[in-house]
């Protein structure tokens, strides 16, 4: 018989809506809430996202759990029997898991009183355009801000049973790129009456390459990606826009600022040299995840000495996540969930092991006990 939040699971993966317009997914994530007992829990709405507060017994303290509910732009190619029901869309990154964690969890905590007072979010857009950083700086966050707080993020690469770690830097400094470049289309037989866009994004492209190679101290780590380019309209004419689309990357803040600093620098020579005009949106901004050194050591003691999970301490990532924002402001952790599946995140074909849910629901409620008591 299968686990009640594996068919939670399995109901939110039908539904997977992208960032701020998660309204079928808060309204599920709303009615299974309401069904537990509501004695000392209090719910609140942000956008298409929810806090619940559960209220501790005697609190000294609020303790904060985080998990994120939106999907991504992409067509599932898994053929499940609950694969997504909305077209385009998909929840390829783990949310659907990381949502029916959180109700496990939630559960268990508002059956089994704590001391102190324990705080779900349930927060929309980590995908894009950022939904952390916004939440953050709510009045009902303000009113209930946590201590300290912590959150997962599901790991195809590591087995069932295991978690991945790190003190300090977990995820990288993460920026998207849009550069749009106007200049003066015209017929293809008479280029010298143009400014050629596609000619003048293909420089760019090739020079922007070398800013990791050339202006990012080599001991350091950075990445410039371009993943799409698109220009003209049809074969014969030259192209008067184009639009390159793609991320940045650092390990480091000054990194990011410097790699901005030769982004800019590039682009004022094409503007020059190609006679146009380039404009440069970096879209949303995402700081880097850097684990608490106490909180992190305590929680993997935790785990070798009180549960039978596997702790495995990783290197950093060039993942984003926007759970960075709220790690500035509160001290606490995120690590990896091994869920052991043969497809990465963002995959088509992303299919977690639904073992993982119960496993961390357990040992998380046990860290919550003995963390809340």
């Amino acid at each position: 018989m299968k686990s009640p939040f594996v068919k939670i699971r399995r109901d939110l993966h039908q539904i997977p809506e992208l960032g701020f317009k998660e309204f079928k997914t808060q309204s599920y994530l709303r009615t299974y809430i309401e069904t537990l007992p509501q004695e000392r829990l209090e719910m609140e709405f942000w956008e298409t996202g929810i806090f619940v507060l559960v209220r501790g017994i005697n609190p000294q303290k609020t303790i904060g759990y985080r998990a994120d509910i939106d999907g991504l732009p992409i067509e599932e190619q898994t053929e499940l029997p609950f694969s997504s029901s909305h077209k385009g869309a998909m929840h390829a990154c783990g949310h659907d898991f990381h949502m029916s964690i959180a109700l496990g969890v939630l559960t268990h905590a508002v059956n089994e009183p704590l001391q102190d007072n324990l705080l779900f979010i349930f927060q929309p857009a980590e995908e894009g355009p950022g939904g952390a950083e916004p939440m953050l700086n709510s009045d009902i966050m303000a009113k209930w801000k946590p201590d300290m707080i912590f959150a997962l993020h599901i790991a195809p690469e590591y087995p069932v049973g295991s978690i991945a770690i790190k003190k300090g830097l977990l995820f990288a400094n993460t920026s998207e790129l849009f550069i749009d470049l106007k200049g003066k289309g015209g017929h293809a037989a008479y280029p010298h009456q143009t400014n050629d866009m596609v000619v003048a994004a293909c420089s760019l492209v090739n020079q922007l390459q070398s800013i990791v190679a050339r202006n990012v101290d080599p001991l350091d780590s950075a990445v410039v990606t371009i993943g799409k380019i698109t220009g003209g309209t049809v074969q014969n004419i030259i192209a008067e826009t184009a639009r390159l689309e793609g991320t940045i990357r650092t390990l480091s803040v000054d990194s990011m600022a410097k790699v901005k600093s030769r982004i800019e620098a590039l682009v004022r020579g094409v503007e020059a040299g190609y006679e146009c005009e380039v404009n440069i949106d970096y879209g949303a901004m995402y700081h880097q995840v850097y684990n608490h050194h106490d909180l992190t050591t305590e929680w993997v003691q935790f785990l070798k000495e009180c549960t039978d999970v596997e702790v495995i301490m990783c290197k950093e990532a060039m993942t984003g996540e926007d759970f960075g924002y709220m790690l500035q402001e509160i001290p606490g952790f995120m690590f990896w969930l091994g869920v052991d599946s043969s497809y990465g995140l963002h995959h088509a074909k992303l299919n977690p092991n639904e073992e993982a849910i119960d496993h961390a629901i357990d040992f998380i409620s046990k860290y919550i006990q003995f963390k809340g008591n």
